[in-house]
C-alpha cells in the first residue's frame, strides 16, 4: 500500500515543538515509577524480599493497559482528529500523576496501598497508550519529506530528555534526603512535580493546531467511519512489521536503560544514589544518539540503520550486562553507555519507520494494533523478567541474552521489509503491500 504523505502546507513551529517537548512530561510521568522503584517497593509493598519483584511486576502490569490506551485514542485521533486525543490523554495522565502523590503508604493503610497504587499504574498506562504514538504521527505528518526521520526522531530525543529529568530528580531526593525522610515524604516530591508538568502540556496543547494530514481527510471526505476494522482490513502488513520494530526497540530501551538502576542495586551492588546517577550519563547519550539516527535515516533509509542497529543489539548486551554486574565505575559506565546508544538509535529510527508503515487513515488505529501492542508484551514485562531471570540463575548476562534473542528474531524481518523514507523523492515513501 502506498503510504506516501501528500504535499501540504507547513504545520507552525510553534505546534510542532509543543508536540515533541510534550514528551518529555509523558516519560517522565511513566518512567518515573521505574527509577524509583526500589524505594516504591518499600513505601507500598513493606520492603523485604520479593517486594522489588512485586513492584516490578506493577510496571508490567500497566502495560496490559496500553494497547487498550492506544485503542481508544487512535479511534479518537483518527476520528476526531491527533488534537483532540493528545489532549484527553495528558489530561488522564495529570490525573493520575496528581493521585499517586497523594496516595496512603504501606505504614498507613497496609496491602491496601500497593492495591491502590497498581490501579493508578494501570490508568498511567492507559494514558500513555494514546501519547507517544500520537505525537510521532503528528510529527511525521507535519514534517518535510527528507526530513521526516529527524522530525520523528524529536520526540524520541525530548521522551528521554523527560526520563533524564526523572531519573535526575530521583538521584536527587534519593541524595538530600534521609531515608526515613524519603520513605515517609520525599518520595511524593517527584510525582508532584510530574503532576504540575503534565497540567502545563494540557495548557501547551490547546493552542495546537490540528494535523495537516487530517484535515486532508476531512476534506476528501476520507476519514475512516470504523479505524480499527480499518485498520485491520487494510494494513496488516504493517501492523506486523511496526511489531517487529517495535518489539526491539522496547526491549533494548526498557531492559537496556530503564531496568538498568534495579539491576546495578540489586546485581551490581552499587547504592541507590550511585545507580541513578550512571543511569543519568546513559540518558544523555541517548539524547545524543537520537537526531544523529533519525538524520542518518534520512541520508540513507530506515532498513539499513534498522539492521545494523539490529546486529548490535544481538551481539552486545550480554557483554555489557555482564560488565555492570562486575561491581566497578568504570565498567558499568561503559556497559550503560553502550547499551544506551543501542536503545536511542533504534528508539529514534523505529518512531519514523512504524509511523510510515501506514498512510495518513487509520495510522493511529494501526500504530496502536503494532507498536503499541509490541511495546506492552517487550517493554513492560520485560524489566520484570530481567530481574526474575538474574535472581534465580544468579547470572547477570541473562538481560542481555533477553535483548539479544529478540534482536536475532527480527533481522529477518527488517531484511525483506521495503524501504520507507523517500530518498529524495519529497513526498513519497512505501509501506505495507
Amino acid at each position: 500500500m502506498d503510504t506516501s504523505l501528500p504535499v501540504h502546507r507547513p504545520m507552525s513551529r510553534g505546534s510542532m515543538a509543543i508536540a515533541a517537548f510534550s514528551t518529555v512530561v509523558e516519560w517522565y510521568d511513566f518512567t518515573l515509577y521505574l527509577y524509583l522503584a526500589t524505594v516504591l517497593s518499600r513505601v507500598f509493598f513493606g520492603g523485604g524480599e520479593g517486594s522489588l519483584l512485586v513492584t516490578l511486576g506493577g510496571f508490567a502490569v500497566a502495560y496490559l493497559m496500553r494497547p487498550i490506551g492506544a485503542v481508544v485514542f487512535g479511534h479518537i485521533g483518527d476520528r476526531l482528529g491527533r488534537r483532540r486525543a493528545l489532549l484527553l490523554s495528558v489530561a488522564l495522565m495529570t490525573a493520575a500523576m496528581l493521585a499517586t502523590a497523594v496516595l496512603p503508604t504501606y505504614a498507613q493503610i497496609g496491602p491496601a496501598a500497593g492495591l491502590l497504587l497498581l490501579l493508578i499504574r494501570c490508568v498511567m498506562g492507559f494514558s500513555v497508550g494514546g501519547e507517544y504514538t500520537g505525537v510521532v504521527a503528528y510529527l511525521l505528518e507535519g514534517a518535510p519529506a527528507h526530513r521526516r526521520g529527524l522530525v520523528a526522531s524529536s520526540a524520541s530525543a525530548a521522551s528521554e530528555i523527560g526520563a533524564l529529568l526523572a531519573v535526575g530528580i530521583s538521584a536527587l531526593t534519593v541524595h538530600l534526603l534521609s531515608p526515613p525522610d524519603l520513605d515517609g515524604w520525599g518520595w511524593r516530591i517527584p510525582f508532584l512535580i510530574g503532576a504540575a508538568l503534565a497540567g502545563s502540556v494540557w495548557i501547551a496543547r490547546s493552542t495546537m493546531q490540528e494535523s495537516p494530514d487530517f484535515e486532508r481527510q476531512q476534506a476528501a471526505g476520507t476519514v475512516p467511519r470504523h479505524p480499527l476494522r480499518h485498520a485491520l482490513t487494510h494494513h496488516r502488513v504493517g501492523i506486523a512489521r511496526a511489531f517487529a520494530i517495535s518489539a526491539l526497540g522496547s526491549i533494548t530501551y526498557y531492559v537496556g536503560i530503564t531496568y538498568v538502576p534495579a539491576f546495578l542495586t540489586s546485581a551490581g551492588a552499587f547504592g541507590e544514589t550511585e545507580a541513578l546517577w550512571l543511569a543519568t550519563i546513559a540518558a544523555v547519550v541517548v539524547i545524543a544518539v537520537t537526531p544523529l539516527a533519525g538524520l542518518l535515516s534520512d541520508r540513507i533509509g530506515r532498513k539499513p540503520v534498522l539492521i545494523g542497529l539490529a546486529v548490535c543489539a544481538a551481539v552486545l548486551p550480554m557483554t555489557m550486562f555482564w560488565l555492570m554486574g562486575e561491581g566497578t565505575t568504570a565498567r558499568a559506565l561503559l556497559g550503560a553507555v553502550v547499551l544506551a546508544g543501542v536503545a536511542g538509535g533504534v528508539s529514534a529510527v523505529g518512531a519514523v519507520a512504524t509511523a510510515e508503515q501506514f498512510p495518513g487513515e487509520g495510522r493511529l488505529t494501526g500504530l496502536a494494533l503494532g507498536a503499541t501492542a509490541a511495546t506492552a508484551v517487550f517493554g513492560g514485562f520485560t524489566p520484570w523478567v530481567a530481574e526474575l531471570l538474574v535472581a534465580r540463575t544468579g547470572s547477570s548476562v541473562a538481560p542481555g541474552a533477553m535483548i539479544a534473542v529478540v534482536a536475532l528474531a527480527v533481522i529477518p524481518i527488517f531484511f525483506l521489509a521495503p524501504e520507507t523514507a523517500p530518498l529524495g523523492k519529497a513526498g513519497s515513501g512505501s509501506g505495507d503491500a
